[in-house]
Formats: structure tokens, C-alpha cells, sequence
């Protein structure tokens, strides 16, 4: 498919050069600016002005003036023209010879300067010189297989350099010292300042014209064999694919990012980014074909013409309209060099998404998504296509002009609901990716609220994602939308996240009771229930605490239970308030004073005692109905007796009066025990209930944390309950020789054998006795063992002390006092560290200490 690159407009026409001599042929040209020359066959040059004029409707026209015109006085044609602005001078190669002329009275320079025995010349477009009052020319000698390089000043010339070539050259170009020549047979790159030269490939001027053309820095372009327009570097490498020319290609110019050839009947234009040809224009009859600082100009031999280039951001438009994107993004790169950076980049951000739009209509979402991505898209721009989703309040208008040709996405899709589902789809994937980066800055609100329109749209698991998650959807259209959606759950969500936990609250109550339908969650009891555990509002919690309670009591109560803990530590919610609100939910009673007592265990006989009553009544209402004890009997007898033996804080009389007259008799036993009453608390197990076990871990359980004594005392209090005197029964019999022979370390041996009749078997007794034994012996041991252990400790000391004591002093009547000088009258005497000794009174008395103590160590003050 073409594009359409260039539009062929003339320039000069053929009467305004000739006239009515048909004999007068164009055979060059040269363009400078607005000055344009023509060299004719019969040694004539012409000299116009073009002046180029652009119509309101961006029609490009040229007027040419005609300033004159120049005979040079031979009667060959003139075969090249190159103009020196630097110099105000044109270059004419005519006979063989340059001539420099002005450019502007094309007269001679005075002082006659010429080159002669020149073939074909070009300029150095690159000069080594750096001299600006000077152009560098290269020239094909006469001289078989020579090449000249000249300096050319204003009216004078001065050869450089000649080089001689393996083959005669056909054509020649130059970039610094590097010269592309096509020779005989190839085409070879030639360092001149060096002699250095690199083949390139071969190629036959007797068969075909040779093209060879400096196309920028370093790069030339070639006409190669089978038709192949070939790009080369001074290395010898092609950094570029091949453009396919036809075979008989006369020229070829470069006006980027196109290469233009001329061939007997077109004009071709050729891309330099993906070598494919973009344009054709019928131009028969035309002979040249050259480009002047980015005009490109086409001649025949009676007029010439310019190939207008159409400005580029046109021609991707055109490749955009005809969805032709590849080469689009293709061509946009390619003119960074041709636009100024900042005013690039606003157009490359724009084509970019104008592309991603044209991929969205064809459902190439991924390819889409990347052209969004890189053109930075207000992402406002898609959202706008789906109808609704853009909130009421956004204040967005569409870009102008705009980026793609739809209204809306129903247009799009033509109302094809499996194309709008997709497309709805990605929008779904597009704005959740974008929606935590830069691209929504400022827009976050039309973004979130579009995504949840979205969601609850198509029933999206996501949905509930984003409204416990940071988000930004505004509050009324959302609103709308979920109720219109029947999200009535989801609009709860919402209510909560904005602070409206009254509006959420009442609506999920509405749903649990049936008045509105919304299956999103089944366990939605359970979830208010847990939202008001944790809701710091406790107006709110009291107001629907009796709709908790009234639906599941042990569940409801957890809305006081499981509050956060630091919120119970400030005792935010008064217990006793509770307490009075769960009077009418016994269950609910029960578990709450079992949080307080149990896990929070807090000191306060009140629950304590309320909670052993409530148990107490559950289970005496239980046994007023059966007989039997079923499971929930059992779990709360259990849970009693825990209360009973664990907690010293609830009124032990008062609940042991409500047991009175009931068979809960070993919760009385508890009772007496924690009254002290042990004897009537064994007696109960005993005779009682016979639960000789019980009886032993009664024992065991209320000596816990006591002396030795104490815990003998109740094994031997229990060993006498078994054998109350005139108690002939067999089986408490049994029980005391098991509680002895089991226990042996409980009990005083001697004690033991006072109180047990006299006609029990020592093999009756002989476990009890062996212990007893044993302990005897262990305990006898152990304690010599620690005698053993304290007399050598005391040993120790002893040896301490006398280490500490020293040397001996001795003391005699020659001895006198450190202090006073006064021998010792009697044996008592202070001795200071240094080995002095003074009288008591003296070592008292603080005046003479103080004189004393200079001549003893500080540091110590044993005596």
C-alpha cells in the first residue's frame, strides 16, 4: 500500500528557458537557496529565482523569475554546475574545464582562475581543511585513472593532492579524506590521505550508469547489481538493508527518511527505516535527479520540477488512518532528526496512543496496552469510550483533535456483545495495573470508581478487593451503581470505607433478614457479628446488639467478648452494662462471665459467684428434667467443679447453701474444702459418694502448693475416715491398705502403725511398710549427707578465718604506742595494716588518728 511522501510541483517551465528553440536541452542544475541554475547544451546558464508560495488549503506552488542568463563563449554544453555560497561563486564544468563565476552577474573572475582536464568533479561536503573561504573539489582527470583534489578560493584555485586508481573512475564522491568511486568493475572506498583503499563489490559501468552519492557522514549510497540501491560505510560494511530499484536506475537522492530514484518512467521512493517503497510517480523523460539541502528537484529536458515532501506528521497520519501502525511507529522514530526534541516528543506521545487505539478497535489488547503505556495516555481518554463509567462530577473532555474516530464503545463493537466483553475486560486488567502508578496521578478517582463500575458490572470476585483495600471511588456514583448492580453487600463496603458504618450496618441487617436479596456472602451474620467486635462506636454496638443476640446467642455474645484487647484494658464497655443487657440471653450470660473469670480473670467475687450460681441453676434445671445426666450436664458439672477448685474469690457459703438438700455431692465436698472443713468434705466422698479416687485427689489437690505437714495431715485425716472405729465394712478396709501401700511417702510411719488394727499382715502392709522404709533410709541419708555437707562448708570457713588472721603479734613491755609512745599496760591493743600498734583510747581519739594514719595505707583498715 503507498503512502504518499512527495507531490510533484514545476518549478520552471519549458518556455520560460527556451522558448520557441526546441533545440535548447537542460543538461544540469544547481540549487542554492532561492537561487536556482540551469547549464544548457548550447554553453548557456540560467539563473532564477524560485520563490515557493503555500495556500491556505497547504498547497504548495513555486513562482520562478528569470535574473539573467549567461553565454560562456564555447560550443559544448555545459555539463556541471556546483555553487560556493561561502564564495559567491558557481562552479561550471564545461570542455573539460571549471570555470568560477559569480553567482550573482555569472561573469568570470577576473583573475582567469580555471581548472582544466576535468571529466566530472563534486565537492567535499566534509571538508579536512576547515578553512570556511575555501571549498575543497575533487576531480576525475583526464588523465586515465587519476583522481585531483583542489582548493578553490575566491579567485584563485591550488591543487592538493592527485591520486592515482587501479581501474579508470566512472564517478566520485567525497567525505573527508574518503573517496567512493565506482570504477571500471566495482565500487571501492579510498582513503586519499593514506592510499588505503577497500573493495566493495563489483559492478559493470559499461552495462549500467553508476550511482554513487554521500549520503551522510561516512555513508554513501551505491547502485549495485540486480537493481539493488546499497548503502556503504568508509569501513566497507552496510549498516543499512538494500532498497530494490529497477534495473536502469539514471539517479538518486536522499531526503530523509527516503531515498528517491529515477528511473525512464518514474519517480520510486524507498524508506531508509524498513527499505520498503512507499510512493510511485509516473516521470517520463527525466534525466535528472539530484537533492539540495533537502529539496529534491527532477528534470527533463525542457523543464524542471520539485518533488515537495509532505510533512511528516501528515504522512503517519495517513498510515494511521489507513491502520497501517508499524509503519507508522516506524516512520515517527525516523523523524527525530528532523523535528526539535520537545516538539518530537509531544508528537510521538500522541501518535503513540492515536496507534494504541487504532490496535484497541482491533482487539489487540496486549499490543495496545504497551502503545498506552509508552504514550503516557489520560488514561481518562479510554475510560471515556465505555458509556457511564466516567463519574458525573469528571470534568475530562476528549482530547482535540481527537485520537481515534469512535464515540463510544458501542460504535466500536458494532453491538457485539462478545467484542464488548472483552474489551470491557481489559479495561478491567488495564486499570488495575495502572491505578498504583504515575499514569493515575490526578486521576484516581475517575480510575477507581470506573473499576468498580467494571466489577460489579460483570460480578468480579475483585470487587470486594477493592473496597477493603485503599481506593478512591467516589462515594455517590458508586453508590448508584451497586445498587442498581443489587450489590448491596459491596455498597456496604463502600459505606464503611468512607466512615458511614451506620449506612453499612443497616443494609447488611436488611440483607440477613431477607427484606433485600444478596447471596455474596453466606456467613454475613458472622461478618457483622465481627465487624461490630471490632467497631469502636459503641452507640452502634448497643444499637444492634439485641438483633445479634436474638439471632445466635453464643455467637452474638462475641460482639463483647472479642473485642481487641487494648480496648478492654480501658474497660471502654462496662461489664456490669453487659451483664444487664445479657440478662434476657442465658447462654450469652454464662459465656460473657466466662471471658471475665476465665480468660480476662478478672478479681471480682461478684462474677465469680454469678458465674458458679448461673452454673449451678443450669444444672439443677437439667436434672429436674431427666434423670440421666446427658452431655451438656456433665460438660457443666465439670465446668463447675473447675470454678469451685480453682477460684478462691466467689462466696463459698452462699453457694454451698444453694447445694444444700441437692445430690451435687462433690461439689460439696469442694466446698468444705475451701472452708477448711476437710473431715466433712472426706466423710461426703467416702461414705457418701464411695469414690475412694476422688477422695485421693482430693488430698492430692488441696495440699497443692503446701508444706509437707499439711499434706500429711489430710492423707492421715482421710486414713482415719476409713477406719472410723466400729467401721467393719470390707471395702473401706480395702481403701485404707491401698491409700497406705499407694501413698507410703504421705504418710508418718509411726503414726501409721498407731492407728491400724492389730490384725493386718505385715504382707498386708508390706508395700507401705518397704516405703516407709525407704523414705525412712533415704530421708536418714539425706540428712547425713547434708551434715557431711555443712561440716565441711564450716571447715571452709574456719580455714578462711584463720587465713584471714595473719601472722601472729607479739606483744611485750618493750612494745610503746605508735600514737603516744607509752608502752602497753595490758594486753589489749589496735594494730594498723602497716604493722603499728596503738593503745584504744588513742586509736578513738580522731585528733591523733588523723596523725597517725598518714603513716598507714588508706586503702585498708583491718585491725
Amino acid at each position: 500500500m503507498s503512502v504518499k511522501a512527495f507531490k510533484l510541483v514545476s518549478a520552471v517551465e519549458r518556455e520560460m528557458l527556451m522558448g520557441d528553440k526546441n533545440y535548447i536541452n537542460i543538461e544540469c542544475i544547481e540549487c542554492c537557496g532561492k537561487n536556482l541554475y540551469i547549464g544548457t547544451n548550447d554553453c548557456f546558464i540560467y539563473h532564477f529565482l524560485l520563490d515557493e508560495k503555500v495556500s491556505t488549503a497547504g498547497k504548495v506552488t513555486f513562482a520562478a523569475t528569470k535574473q539573467l542568463h549567461k553565454y560562456l563563449g564555447f560550443k559544448k554544453p555545459v555539463s556541471e554546475l556546483k555553487a560556493a555560497s561561502a564564495l559567491t561563486r558557481l562552479l561550471v564544468l564545461c570542455d573539460n574545464t571549471i570555470t568560477l563565476v559569480n553567482m550573482i552577474n555569472l561573469e568570470p573572475v577576473p583573475t582567469g582562475a580555471r581548472i582544466k582536464g576535468a571529466v566530472t568533479f563534486t565537492l567535499n561536503e566534509n571538508p579536512v581543511s576547515g578553512d570556511p573561504f575555501c571549498v575543497e573539489v575533487c576531480i576525475i582527470s583526464v588523465k586515465r585513472r587519476t583522481i585531483q583534489m583542489f582548493m578553490v578560493f575566491e579567485d584563485r584555485v591550488q591543487i592538493v593532492k592527485e591520486v592515482f586508481t587501479p581501474e579508470q573512475p566512472c564517478a566520485v564522491a567525497v567525505d573527508g579524506y574518503y573517496l567512493c568511486l565506482a570504477l571500471t568493475t566495482q565500487y571501492i572506498i579510498l582513503n586519499y590521505n593514506t592510499g588505503v583503499s577497500q573493495d566493495l563489490f563489483p559492478y559493470c559501468s559499461d552495462e549500467k550508469r553508476p550511482i554513487v552519492k554521500r549520503i551522510g557522514r561516512q555513508e554513501f549510497l551505491l547502485a549495485g547489481p540486480g537493481g539493488l540501491g546499497m548503502f556503504a560505510t568508509v569501513d566497507g560494511i552496510s549498516q543499512r538493508a538494500p532498497v530494490h530499484w529497477s534495473e536502469n536506475v539514471i539517479g538518486a537522492a536522499l531526503c530523509f527518511p527516503y531515498v528517491v530514484a529515477l528511473d525512464e518512467e518514474f519517480i520510486t521512493v524507498h524508506s531508509m527505516l524498513d527499505q520498503q517503497q512507499k510512493q510511485t510517480l509516473p516521470f517520463k523523460e527525466g534525466h535528472i535527479l539530484q537533492d539540495f539541502e533537502g529539496k529534491v528537484i527532477v528534470a527533463t529536458n525542457k523543464g524542471v520540477y520539485i518533488l515537495v515532501p509532505l510533512p511528516l506528521e501528515k504522512q503517519i497520519q495517513d498510515l494511521l488512518a489507513s491502520h497501517r501502525v508499524e509503519e507508522a511507529l516506524v516512520l515517527a522514530k525516523g523523524a527525530r532528526r528532523n523535528i526539535p526534541k520537545e516538539k518530537f516528543q509531544v508528537m510521538y506521545k500522541r501518535i503513540l496512543q492515536q496507534a494504541g487505539f487504532i490496535q484497541f478497535a482491533q482487539l489487540q489488547f496486549l499490543e495496545a496496552k504497551e502503545l498506552f503505556r509508552s504514550g503516557q495516555l489520560d488514561v481518562r481518554e479510554l475510560i471515556s469510550l465505555y458509556p457511564f463509567l466516567l463519574p458525573t462530577s469528571s470534568s475530562f473532555i476528549r482530547s482535540h483533535p481527537p485520537l481515534h474516530e469512535y464515540a463510544d464503545l458501542n460504535q466500536l463493537t458494532q453491538g457485539d456483545q462478545e467484542k464488548m466483553t472483552k474489551c470491557k475486560r481489559f479495561l478491567m486488567s488495564y486499570l488495575n495495573e495502572v491505578r498504583s502508578t504515575e499514569v493515575a496521578n490526578g486521576y484516581k478517582e475517575d480510575i477507581d470508581t470506573a473499576l468498580l463500575k467494571l466489577y460489579a458490572e460483570a460480578n468480579h470476585e475483585s470487587l470486594l478487593d477493592l473496597l477493603v483495600s485503599e481506593n478512591f471511588c467516589l462515594l455517590t456514583d458508586s453508590a448508584a451503581w451497586l445498587e442498581k448492580h443489587k450489590k448491596y453487600f459491596a455498597l456496604g463496603l463502600l459505606y464503611h470505607y468512607n466512615g458511614q458504618d451506620a449506612a453499612a450496618l443497616q443494609l447488611w441487617v436488611k440483607i440477613v433478614d431477607g427484606d433485600i436479596q444478596d447471596s455474596t456472602r453466606s456467613d454475613l451474620y458472622e461478618y457483622i457479628v465481627d465487624f461490630l467486635t471490632f467497631c469502636s462506636d459503641q452507640d452502634l454496638v448497643w444499637k444492634y446488639s439485641e438483633w445479634i443476640l436474638q439471632k445466635n446467642e453464643e455467637v452474638g455474645v462475641q460482639i463483647f467478648t472479642k473485642r481487641p484487647v487494648e480496648e478492654q484494658e480501658k474497660n471502654s464497655f462496662n461489664p456490669d452494662d453487659i451483664i444487664s443487657c445479657l440478662n434476657k440471653y442465658p447462654k450469652a450470660r454464662v459465656r460473657y462471665l466466662e471471658h471475665l473469670v476465665l480468660e480476662r480473670k478478672i478479681e471480682k467475687e461478684k462474677y465469680h459467684t454469678h458465674l458458679a450460681v448461673l452454673y449451678l441453676e443450669a444444672i439443677l434445671q437439667l436434672k429436674s428434667m431427666t434423670t440421666d445426666n446427658c452431655t451438656e450436664t456433665t460438660e457443666l458439672l465439670l465446668k463447675l467443679r473447675s470454678l469451685l477448685q480453682k477460684s478462691d474469690l466467689y462466696r463459698i457459703r452462699f453457694i454451698l447453701d444453694k447445694i444444700q438438700g441437692t445430690d451435687l455431692h462433690m461439689e460439696s465436698a469442694i466446698l468444705y474444702g475451701k472452708l477448711e472443713e476437710h473431715e466433712k468434705a472426706l466423710h461426703i466422698l467416702v461414705h457418701e459418694l464411695k469414690d475412694f479416687h476422688a477422695a485421693e485427689e482430693y488430698c492430692m489437690w488441696n495440699s497443692e502448693n503446701r508444706d509437707v505437714q499439711y499434706r500429711q495431715r489430710l492423707f492421715h485425716m482421710l486414713l482415719s475416715v476409713y477406719l472410723t472405729p466400729g467401721t467393719s465394712d470390707c471395702a473401706l478396709m480395702m481403701a485404707a491398705v491401698d491409700l497406705l501401700n499407694n501413698h507410703a511417702a504421705e504418710f508418718d510411719a509411726g503414726l501409721v502403725l498407731q492407728v491400724v488394727p492389730d490384725s493386718w499382715s505385715v504382707q498386708l502392709l508390706s508395700p507401705f511398710l518397704a516405703g516407709a522404709m525407704r523414705q525412712s533410709i533415704h530421708t536418714k541419708r539425706m540428712t547425713q549427707v547434708a551434715l557431711g555437707l555443712a561440716q565441711a562448708e564450716n571447715l571452709i570457713y574456719k580455714y578462711e578465718k584463720v587465713k584471714q588472721k595473719g601472722a601472729p603479734i607479739f606483744l611485750s613491755d618493750k612494745k610503746v604506742c605508735h600514737v603516744c609512745q607509752n608502752p602497753f599496760c595490758e594486753p589489749v591493743f589496735v594494730r594498723y595494716p602497716n604493722g603499728s600498734m596503738a593503745h584504744m583510747h588513742c586509736a578513738a581519739n580522731r585528733h591523733l588518728n588523723s596523725n597517725v594514719t598518714p603513716h598507714s595505707p588508706s586503702s585498708s583498715n583491718q585491725t
